[in-house]
């Protein structure tokens, strides 16, 4: 059975509320860390702007598999721990 094809974007939107939960996890981490979004961005070898729309709730960004690694290696966690629901965090 042939796979339809995906409009353009229609990937990135099915995975927008992920990329949300993920840049909400990232940030609790980093606050709990007590790091600026500057100092993680430098840690991960990333633009502070960059840091800012992973971060941002209005903004959807996918981050690479590595940066995801460099992030859950800096912040002293594991990648699950990062891609859970940021409900499971409270």
């Amino acid at each position: 059975m042939r796979k339809t094809k995906e409009e353009p974007g229609e990937n990135q939107r099915k995975y927008e509320e992920k990329y949300r939960k993920l840049g909400k996890n990232i940030a609790h981490y980093r606050k709990q860390a007590r790091m600026s979004q500057l100092q993680l961005a430098e840690a991960v070898d990333i633009s502070r702007t960059h840091m800012s729309n992973i971060e941002a709730s209005g903004v959807t960004v996918a981050v690479s598999l590595e940066l995801l690694y460099k992030f859950a290696s800096v912040l002293g966690v594991n990648v699950k721990t990062l891609l859970e629901s940021p409900n499971d965090l409270e």
